[in-house]
């Protein structure tokens, strides 16, 4: 969670912008690479059981092509999305919108949820006084699995988050950036 782009960064619903850009949730960065990466799935999860070329893909979503054309070889390569040749060719979920958690596709494209300087926090080990900070970062990667491992694609898809995720965002303070 070092905000370097790398792992341990949240995806964000936010609009498009250069690539470069990142978004930010309360101190919490999301690279542009995950917010491409969840709105084409997005997109992948509105046509299903349809395809969509990586064109349609970042035309839809205003997405730069070659990002949408990385993110799709991500997502194929860890079994999120089917590629299929031809006139009728394209992209289309692998699986069950449903089936397709957000933590799934930011998995794909970056890799674990959270880690500490390119370590996973369980292997961390902290002198004295510092020791608690171990577990600080475990239940914050819990926190984070709680909300990116609940929504799916077909929840984003529906426009509606399920209860315990959309009753998050109705907390005092969730709105405020801190």
């Amino acid at each position: 969670m070092d905000g370097s782009g790398g792992h341990g960064e949240l995806w964000s619903a936010m609009g498009s912008g250069a690539a470069h850009r990142r978004a930010m949730l309360g101190g919490m960065r999301v690279t542009a690479l995950v917010d491409y990466a969840v709105r084409s799935g997005l997109e992948l999860a509105r046509e299903h059981p349809g395809t969509l070329t990586a064109d349609a893909v970042a035309e839809r979503q205003k997405l730069p092509l070659a990002y949408t054309k990385k993110i799709m070889v991500k997502m194929r390569l860890a079994g999120i999305v089917a590629a299929q040749r031809g006139g009728e060719g394209g992209y289309r979920l692998a699986r069950e919108p449903g089936e397709v958690a957000v933590a799934d596709v930011i998995r794909a494209v970056e890799g674990p949820l959270a880690d500490v300087r390119g370590e996973p926090p369980e292997t961390l080990d902290y002198p004295g006084d510092a020791a608690a900070l171990q577990a600080l970062w475990v239940a914050t990667r819990a926190s984070l699995r709680s909300v990116l491992e609940t929504v799916t694609l077909a929840d984003l898809a529906s426009g509606q988050l399920p209860p315990p995720v959309g009753g998050l965002i109705d907390g005092d303070g969730a709105w405020h950036r801190r």
